[in-house]
């Protein structure tokens, strides 16, 4: 394995049109509500992140920020009953040499922030445990529902390393400062109810029940109207990192640009005409 191996080769396993193409260790599902399941599909290795899943992920979140071919909301999950995502495959790593676990990092960098970045509403539905980049995967999504028997960590700094996939960031921004020095500095692992309670998760699910209540809501936010939610998302995400009254400037511009769609207008008609609405996403 070398520097270029890891990040050259075949983005997908078979090269198809629109978000139906498939990948080596994805497997995507796309309804006709205008969701889109991205499923990590390692289950034989507890759906570790190698460097083939960091080219897929890119791949599927750089085409949805540019094009998203109809798709409203994404679910990020796992296959199988038990893990999310346990992490980086370390099995990989094991023998590499430092330019190609830098090159190897350089890519998972941008994998994280295109799931952090996408413009659609991402949700995580946490099957089972999320380890170490497995949890800062969840947290680049715009929230989760998890398995009632979850588990949650960040690992790293009892590898002699650090949260790199956005954790140090994202984390405290949810559970606070004080609460995520305690998890990334101890590497303890917690429990759903403990991630519930510090708001890493919306909602707990009983077992075989999380992908279902997610897709339901889901489907809720698929039917409102895409540029909405997308303009609401953008005020959302990038509000919080301005002070009170920039930010409230911020949301009125995304505000604006909603007035002069067709979405508005059906909206308002709609409800005039006691109906549901048929928004198409102009």
């Amino acid at each position: 394995m070398t520097g270029v191996a890891l990040m050259q080769g075949s983005t997908k396993a078979e090269q198809e049109d629109g978000m139906t193409r498939s990948y080596e260790t994805l497997q995507l599902e796309e309804s006709g509500d205008h969701i889109l399941t991205v499923r990590l599909n390692r289950p034989q290795v507890a759906n570790a992140l190698n460097t083939q899943m960091g080219r897929d992920l890119l791949d599927v979140f750089s085409s949805l920020a540019v094009d998203p071919e109809g798709v409203r909301c994404v679910i990020l999950t796992g296959s199988g009953e038990k893990v999310f995502c346990a992490g980086a495959d370390l099995k990989e790593r094991n023998g590499i040499t430092d330019e190609q676990w830098l090159a190897q990092h350089a890519l998972f960098e941008r994998t994280f922030r295109s799931i952090l970045d996408c413009p659609l509403p991402v949700i995580a539905a946490i099957n089972g445990a999320a380890f170490a980049g497995g949890l800062e995967m969840t947290m680049c999504c715009d929230f989760s529902y998890a398995v009632r028997t979850a588990r949650f960590a960040l690992t790293e700094v009892t590898l002699g390393i650090m949260p790199g996939g956005c954790g140090t960031q994202t984390l405290p921004r949810t559970v606070g400062e004080r609460r995520a020095k305690e998890i990334i500095l101890t590497g303890t692992p917690f429990s759903a109810e403990q991630a519930h309670a510090w708001g890493v998760v919306n909602r707990l699910c009983e077992p075989g029940e999380v992908y279902a209540e997610t897709l339901a809501v889901a489907r809720r936010i698929a039917g409102n109207a895409p540029l909405s939610v997308r303009q609401a998302k953008l005020s959302i995400h990038h509000g919080l990192q301005m002070d009170l009254r920039t930010g409230t400037y911020f949301e009125v511009e995304a505000y604006n640009r909603l007035v002069l769609t067709q979405d508005r207008q059906e909206g308002i008609r709609a409800f005039n005409e006691k109906r549901r609405p048929e928004f198409k996403g102009r």
